[in-house]
């Protein structure tokens, strides 16, 4: 007689198997993103009575110094164990990438259904229109022939419309299998890693896995939005964000750092600087003896340094800290490996700013419109910057608050059409000077007119260089009308600014004469 085993037997084994065959899956939890490289926090969900843990299918390019494993206080850790595969060796860690590449071919085959059958009704549309009518059937009375034709002309224009809409539309998805299948390979031959740690736990806990990988990189860029009536720039920080790791990064909590872990540490350290008297003509043996120990005193070639990957962009919490800023995104992102880009905003900032019309006649009869604005806490790197004046595009500069010359230079929004810049041909001329004749004197004259266009005033800043005498044998002696602001600056000797404020219809004129002298023997070399 045989006993039968309940269902509900059957069916809790049948569970308890799958859980025993099913390997639990290190999750990336959290990603801090630096210029150039990442580090990667990995969590595992792990039983009681543990003894070792396996994280599979890690980015073989990771930096087995960095590895961090931590715990709960119950858990002990021991050995930590690292080994790189090939990826074809293990196999499963092509899981998620064959998923993609199916669900892609799905999308791609109905794409393709979508414009076959459209193709075959645009078809039958076509043969109705041509067709002739069957023998013996009654004839289509005239009031009926234009709304047949009505009916059948807005057929085969939603028809012709679906049509280029379904075609489009299986490009797209024909293109996105493309990148999946490059994607498979370049990563062909890609290597991975595993980690394998012994621990000890009485009881389940998470246990958490933290590395560091180049390659997966952000790179600062800011769009500047400047109001002219209002004076003010609307200054908002943007962050592209790309990574090429092989893991997808699906739903994790992402902070961006202005850190550099790639750059040197350390400065370098003087050396010594010692004054002798090198003994006069040593023998030929001593110097054969100094150089053979010069040769062995020489020290080995410096291993080429580790060539940096460059840089390949919602609200964000921004922490300021005293030698790098974070950027903490609130909500959890999906960034899946290949090299595509996201743009993630990293704040928005309206800053007030001092509006000038700048122009340097001698080099662009140009005026252009220029925005000062006031010192940046934290730390901002260089980046491109996309300006916009008023509501309008006007292209794009360069933003580095960080240079010593911000605060002069400040951003450009382009032309001031309504300043008009005039040069007058430059009038130069060479005499003789001294009792004998002996010296050189010559004339340099420079004139220079603004008119502002504008209805209201404007602050005009008038940029001219001046000669600069390196040497005592020449002699330079400058005049101006009006006297300039300063004829240094930036702290640039030679460089010159008349500054005022130009009031609307009103016209200025600025003039520059410099005579330069020097004996007629002397070679005056002349750098612009």
């Amino acid at each position: 007689m045989h006993s039968r085993i309940p269902a509900s037997a059957l069916a809790a084994a049948s569970i308890l198997i799958a859980g025993a065959l099913r390997a639990e899956v290190a999750r990336i939890d959290a990603v801090t993103l630096y210029p150039g490289s990442a580090t990667v926090e990995r969590v595992l969900h792990i039983a009681a009575g543990s003894t070792r843990a396996v994280f599979e299918c890690l980015p073989g390019q990771l930096d087995a110094r960095s590895l961090q494993v931590s715990g709960p206080a119950s858990v002990r850790i021991g050995d930590v164990n690292v080994q790189v595969l090939e990826r074809e060796v293990a196999g499963s860690c092509d899981g998620a990438l064959r998923e993609r590449l199916r669900a892609a071919e799905d999308d791609l085959a109905r794409a393709q259904a979508d414009v076959q059958s459209l193709q075959l009704a645009q078809t039958w549309l076509k043969t109705q229109a041509a067709s002739p009518p069957m023998q013996g059937a009654a004839s289509t009375p005239a009031a009926q022939i234009g709304t047949t034709a009505e009916a059948l002309r807005r057929s085969a224009q939603e028809t012709l419309t679906r049509l280029h809409q379904a075609e489009r539309t299986q490009h797209e998805r024909e293109l996105a299998l493309k990148r999946l299948q490059a994607e498979r390979g370049s990563a062909q031959g890609a290597k991975v890693a595993v980690v394998r740690v012994t621990l000890a736990t009485p009881a389940e806990a998470d246990l958490r896995l933290a590395y560091q990988v180049r390659g997966p990189s952000w790179s600062p860029s800011y769009r500047a939005q400047l109001d002219t009536r209002g004076a003010q720039v609307q200054l908002e920080r943007l962050a592209l964000v790309s990574q090429n790791t092989g893991e997808d990064w699906s739903r994790v909590a992402l902070t961006l750092s202005t850190g550099q872990p790639l750059a040197a540490t350390q400065g370098p350290l003087p050396r010594p600087w010692t004054l002798d008297v090198p003994p006069a003509n040593p023998p030929t043996v001593q110097r054969e003896r100094a150089a053979a120990g010069a040769m062995m005193a020489m020290p080995a070639p410096a291993p080429a340094p580790a060539e940096d990957v460059p840089p390949p962009s919602l609200d964000v919490a921004t922490v300021e800290g005293d030698y790098a800023t974070r950027f903490v995104v609130p909500q959890r992102v999906d960034l899946p490996s290949g090299g595509e880009r996201a743009t993630l905003t990293l704040g928005t900032q309206m800053l007030p700013v001092t509006l000038r019309v700048r122009t340097t006649p001698a080099l662009d009869a140009t005026a252009y419109l220029v925005a000062e604005l006031p010192a940046l806490t934290g730390v901002w790197p260089a980046g491109p910057v996309q300006l916009v004046r008023d509501g309008a595009s006007v292209g794009q500069g360069r933003f580095n608050p960080g240079a010593g010359d911000y605060a002069r230079l400040g951003l450009a929004f382009g032309r001031d059409e309504s300043v008009v810049v005039h040069a007058d041909p430059v009038q130069e001329s060479t005499a003789s000077g001294g009792f004998t004749g002996a010296r050189s004197d010559r004339t340099i004259a420079r004139a220079y007119s603004v008119e502002n266009r504008h209805a209201q005033p404007v602050q005009l800043q008038v940029l001219d260089a001046a000669p600069v005498s390196q040497s005592d044998k020449i002699r330079v002696q400058s005049s101006y009308e009006p006297t300039p602001a300063t004829t240094a600056w930036g702290n640039q000797s030679g460089t010159i600014a008349w500054q005022q404020e130009l009031a609307a219809g009103a016209t200025a004129r600025y003039t520059a004469r410099h005579v330069i002298s020097h004996d007629e023997d002397v070679r005056v070399r002349e750098r612009r």
